[in-house]
This record gives C-alpha cells, sequence and structure tokens, in this order.
C-alpha cells in the first residue's frame, strides 16, 4: 500500500495540521457513523422503531465507554510514542507500542467479562424501561462479546497517525464504515433479524478495521508491533497520559446515564421514553460535531507532541494556533447546519411527526455553544500533548461535572426538556476556564522544556 507519511519534525506546519487533521477528523466522524447508521435503521424497523430506537439509546453510554478504553491506551500511547521519536529513541517507542498493544489485549479480555456479567443492572440503572429492555439486552449483549475488534480498531488507529500515516489511519476507519453500511440493512432487514441485526454487523464491521490495523503495525511502518516483556510502569504511564482524553469520552457516558434517567424521572410513564428517543437522536447528531472535532484536536497532537519532544517550540506554538482556528472553523460551519436544518437532520431517525418536532428542537438547544466548545477541545488537547495531563484532567472534569450538575438541578425546577439546556450552558463556562489556563500554562511549559533539555546538552 503507498502511504504518503508527513515529516512531523520539518514539514510546513499549517501543511502538517492540515494533513494529519483533515484524515482523522473524516476518519472520526465515519467511526461515529458506526452507531448513527445502527440508530437510522433501527428507528425505521416497522412496528417497532421509536421503542427499539429508545433500547440503543439506553445502551449508548456502555458503548461510549468501551470505546474510551481503546482511546486510553492509543492516545495516551501514541503522544508518549510521538515524544520518543522526536527524540530520536526508535528503541522507546517500539517498547511503547509493544506494551501498549498487550494492554489492549488485557483490558479488552476484562471489559468483555465483566460488562457481560453485569449488563442487565447497568442497562435498568441507565434507563431501560419494561419496554426497552428487550431491545436493549439484545444488543448489547452481541456488542459486548466483540469488544476485542473495539479496542483493537480505535486504540491501534492512533498508533498508525502518530507516526505520519494518516491516510492509512483514514482507511481503516472507512473500511469497517463502508462495511456497517453493507452489512446492516443485511442483517436487520433481509435477515429479519432486527436489533441483532445491527449489532452483530457492528462487530463484524470493527473486526475488519480491526485485522487492518494489526496487519498495519505489524508489517509496514518504521515502529511497527514487537512482543516485549510487559513493563506496568510504562502501562501505567501510558493510562496516565492517556487519562483526560479517556474522561472526557468515559464521562459522556455519564452524561448520556444522567441525561436517560433523568428524562425517564420527570418525563413520567407517558413521556419517559419518548424524550430518551429524543435524547438518543440529538446525542446522535451531536456526535457529528463532537467526533470530528476530537479528530482534529487528537489526531494534530502527533504535531505537538513530537516537536515538543524535539524542543521546538516555534513549530509547537505554530501547531496550537492552525488546530484552535481549525476547530473553530468547522463548529462555526456545523452551528449553521444545524440551526438552519434541524428538522430535515432529525427526519433520518424517525417519521413519528411529534417526535420529529421535540427533536428538532432539543438539538437546536443542544447545539447552541458549539462553537465555543472548539476552544475546550483544542486547548485540553493541547495540554494533553505537552504531558499536563494533571491540568487537562482537572479542565475535563470540571466540564463534565458542570454538564452533569445542570442536567440534574434544571429539570428539578424547569421540567424534563430542561436538562437539553445543560449542554450550551457548560460548554461556555467550560470554554472560558480552559482558554484562561491554557494561556497562563502554556509558554512556561515550552520554557521549562527548553531549560532541562539545554541542561542535559550542558552535561558531559
Amino acid at each position: 500500500m503507498k502511504s504518503g507519511r508527513q515529516d512531523l519534525g520539518n514539514g510546513p506546519v499549517p501543511k502538517l495540521v492540515l494533513g494529519l487533521a483533515v484524515p482523522a477528523m473524516i476518519a472520526q466522524f465515519v467511526n461515529v457513523l458506526y452507531s448513527i447508521i445502527d440508530r437510522v435503521y433501527i428507528g425505521n424497523i416497522p412496528g417497532i422503531g421509536d421503542l427499539a430506537l429508545a433500547g440503543v439509546g439506553v445502551c449508548g453510554p456502555i458503548v461510549t465507554l468501551l470505546s474510551s478504553f481503546g482511546t486510553l491506551v492509543g492516545l495516551g500511547g501514541s503522544i508518549l510514542m510521538a515524544i520518543r521519536m522526536g527524540e530520536g529513541d526508535s528503541g522507546a517507542a517500539r517498547k511503547v507500542l509493544g506494551n501498549c498493544f498487550l494492554f489492549l489485549v488485557g483490558l479488552s479480555a476484562v471489559l468483555t467479562a465483566g460488562f457481560l456479567i453485569c449488563r442487565e443492572p447497568l442497562l435498568r440503572c441507565f434507563g431501560a424501561s419494561e419496554s426497552t429492555f428487550v431491545y436493549a439486552d439484545t444488543y448489547m449483549t452481541i456488542y459486548t462479546a466483540g469488544t476485542f475488534f473495539a479496542l483493537m480498531a480505535v486504540g491501534l488507529n492512533y498508533f498508525i497517525t502518530c507516526q505520519g500515516y494518516s491516510t492509512v489511519g483514514m482507511a481503516a476507519v472507512l473500511i469497517g464504515a463502508v462495511a456497517n453500511i453493507i452489512l446492516d440493512p443485511i442483517f436487520i432487514f433481509a435477515l429479519d433479524m432486527g436489533v441483532a441485526g445491527a449489532a452483530v454487523a457492528t462487530v463484524l464491521s470493527q473486526f475488519l478495521s480491526c485485522a487492518f490495523n494489526v496487519w498495519f503495525l505489524f508489517c509496514k511502518p518504521p515502529i511497527r508491533i514487537s512482543f516485549c516483556r510487559p513493563d506496568f510502569r510504562l502501562m501505567l504511564r501510558v493510562a496516565g497520559m492517556g487519562f483526560p482524553p479517556f474522561l472526557i469520552m468515559a464521562t459522556d457516558s455519564l452524561i448520556l446515564i444522567a441525561m436517560n434517567a433523568v428524562l425517564q424521572h420527570y418525563g413520567g410513564p407517558e413521556q419517559g421514553d419518548t424524550l430518551i428517543a429524543c435524547a438518543t437522536i440529538v446525542q446522535s447528531c451531536m456526535s457529528l460535531i463532537t467526533g470530528p472535532m476530537l479528530g482534529i484536536s487528537s489526531g494534530t497532537q502527533a504535531i505537538i507532541s513530537y516537536n515538543y519532544g524535539a524542543c521546538r517550540s516555534d513549530r509547537v506554538r505554530q501547531a496550537a494556533r492552525c488546530v484552535l482556528r481549525m476547530c473553530l472553523i468547522f463548529t462555526v460551519i456545523m452551528f449553521a447546519l444545524f440551526q438552519l436544518l434541524a428538522g430535515q437532520i432529525v427526519r433520518i431517525f424517525t417519521s413519528d411527526t411529534s417526535l420529529i418536532d421535540l427533536s428538532a428542537w432539543g438539538l437546536r438547544v443542544f447545539t447552541l455553544a458549539i462553537i465555543p466548545l472548539a476552544v475546550q477541545y483544542a486547548r485540553v488537547d493541547g495540554l494533553t500533548a505537552l504531558a499536563r495531563t494533571r491540568t487537562s484532567l482537572a479542565l475535563s472534569l470540571f466540564r463534565k461535572g458542570s454538564f452533569v450538575a445542570f442536567t440534574l438541578i434544571l429539570p428539578a425546577f424547569l421540567g424534563a426538556q430542561a436538562a437539553f439546556y445543560a449542554e450550551p450552558l457548560a460548554d461556555v463556562i467550560s470554554a472560558c476556564v480552559s482558554g484562561t489556563v491554557f494561556a497562563l500554562v502554556f509558554e512556561p511549559q515550552l520554557a521549562r522544556r527548553e531549560f532541562h533539555a539545554a541542561n542535559r546538552r550542558a552535561e558531559p
């Protein structure tokens, strides 16, 4: 396979950012389509579409949580590997990749067993009603059985991108997404498997992406997977570096859990399932913003980490500016799209007129502050790329904590639908805080790196 590898240390920074961000953004967008395509087809199953959609929506937190473990290892390990590559230490970079591969294998085994054992109480806790539990349980059992493929597909992709092979990383995701688009209608409608068919199609698609990633990393790039003795201290450091982005994704699960529980509680038997179906549609659409934006901010971290490791502060500054600019442009476009075309977009998921009207309203509310959200993504991931994991962790916790607090408080005073305002309120506040913190710590962090590097060079 021909693959144009990006020169992270010498290529023009704006071109590098564009070259890594666009494929990563497309890859994340396509990755989001896994769940969205499932939900579109499920929502249109004759007779049971709306209930089945609500049931799969209850599974959303678990699906997000499982994927976030792939990000924990993949993003944390790829940042550390990129820093080692910038330092010119290929042996250490290879050791990082080998240990991360073992880490993913072990995690997938533990998570598969844990979620299969606990799935029933988890689904009940996450908002499954008597009407929707059967659909949630069917989807979750099959999906969880494919956890190994999901973690490998997500986690290993970061190690492809961080070596400059952004188009290959995008291709790996596209393989799975295209397969999912083709297999969904076959399993759901042609084979009449319904919700089970959607889950089977997703697992098979993730298997294809996983197989491609493993093949490429064993055979092609300069830093390849090689079997090594497990280094648990290194794995712990990888987990520490990957924890902030993991927390961003994992706490999305908590938000979904909190929102589903709040909507079911305050909506009652009459409106609970309808509001959860609405939230499922709105969250699916919102992921079309947050997924690609995560692709921009995390896909370009390799540029910042590599040049930070090489003590090229001028290139780090330039990259940080380019990433923020690209996130802002993307969110402005998506804000206009969703505010103007909310009704047409939600019609893809359902033909129920009342659910369309409610979901269109919810989507407009949810996306009110996505432009400030660009600052949160660019700055938090930028700090993670500089190994400022505690700072980025605190900022991530602040945003998610604000979201959950607003989700729990607003409906108590203003009714169930007020929960939808939690997103824009949290986005505005967290963007202000993250932007301020980044401005305060960015330059001192670069100065410390240059100082320590100068001292090492001066040592005899």
